[in-house]
């Protein structure tokens, strides 16, 4: 469905020191600078796919969503989506995709959200039929029945949020890339969002692309992540995977009757003691966790243990670490 080839995309900036001489210089002379936001990016998604695009602020996430959605023109390669090239046949293309910017808005600011609604329907000559059913299904599970009939201005972040979403599906799109859809939200929204975009992938099978900072999307969205730094694509690969090669630490949690020193193992290091609790990480390449438990239980009279696996932040920063991005 999917299927990016070598793009590349650099940007002119231009340079500019502080101070009024040089604002003057820059009046007569302006120095510039090529930032590659894209350096040879290639990669494959399959429908039905959620897939998470991630990495640090400057990697090149939103180019290259800009340029698969056909508003940026590559310099170099080939990107081809549903057998259209997006920048050359967007009339056509846009009819298959919504797009959400966490950071722009597709909704008209001073009129009520379902008009807004009413407007897409039309731009993208959706039938009837077709958009009253779209639309009972949007306003069930982003939970919309309440603000439909208010201004977008008077929305909070989370509400506004969730209709972008909803304006975004109405013409019943087969892609959906999602560009950090859930900045600034609070839990409850959040949970909303997470919800909503695995039914219509399990009901629709809507191919999802999410670019996100919040590794509890990845987690609980995405079996596949790709990584991205400085231009250039670093990681393409299932989550297990990449838990299976970073996440080599665990976090044993232990309650006991009484003990007033830390008990050494190789292996393992004390986060926490005090007489009746203890938190230990476990480096699983050095020893096994049940090793670990079996050894703590000679020692101390156990009342409860718990095992927990590395947090996927932490995975990522190591990755990050990896990569020297």
């Amino acid at each position: 469905m999917i299927k990016v080839e070598g793009i590349n995309k650099s940007f002119k900036v231009a340079k500019r020191t502080t101070g009024l001489a040089a604002g003057l210089k820059a009046l007569i002379h302006r120095e510039h600078k090529i930032v590659h936001a894209l350096n040879d990016v290639s990669f494959t998604i399959n429908p039905g796919e959620i897939v998470g695009y991630i990495g640090p602020n400057g990697a090149g996430k939103s180019t290259t969503i800009k340029v698969m959605s056909g508003i940026l023109v590559p310099d170099s390669g080939s990107c081809e989506i549903m057998g259209y090239t997006p920048w050359m046949d967007r009339v056509e293309y846009v009819k298959n995709i919504g797009v959400v910017f966490g950071q722009r808005s597709q909704l008209w600011w001073d009129v009520p959200v379902i008009d807004s609604f009413a407007l897409l329907k039309d731009i993208y000559q959706v039938p009837d039929t077709e958009y009253n059913d779209t639309l009972s299904l949007l306003i069930e599970t982003l939970e919309l029945k309440d603000i439909l009939h208010s201004p977008v201005r008077q929305l909070s972040l989370g509400q506004r949020m969730r209709c972008e979403i909803a304006a975004s599906l109405i013409h019943n799109p087969q892609i959906l890339f999602l560009d950090e859809p859930t900045i600034g939200l609070d839990a409850v929204s959040k949970i909303a969002v997470r919800n909503f975009i695995k039914k219509i992938n399990k009901q629709k099978n809507v191919t999802v692309i999410l670019t996100t900072h919040d590794m509890f999307d990845i987690e609980a969205l995405c079996d596949r992540v790709i990584l991205i730094g400085k231009g250039s694509l670093l990681y393409d690969g299932n989550l297990q995977e990449l838990r299976s090669r970073f996440g080599s630490h665990r976090t044993i949690t232990l309650d006991y009757k009484s003990s007033t020193s830390p008990i050494q193992i190789p292996g393992t290091t004390p986060i926490s003691w005090t007489e009746e609790r203890a938190i230990i990480s476990v480096d699983t390449t050095i020893v096994s966790v049940s090793e670990v438990i079996m050894k703590l239980s000679h020692s101390l009279d156990l009342v409860d243990i718990s095992v927990t696996s590395q947090p996927i932040e932490d995975i990522i920063v190591q990755l990050y670490k990896e990569y020297e991005i």
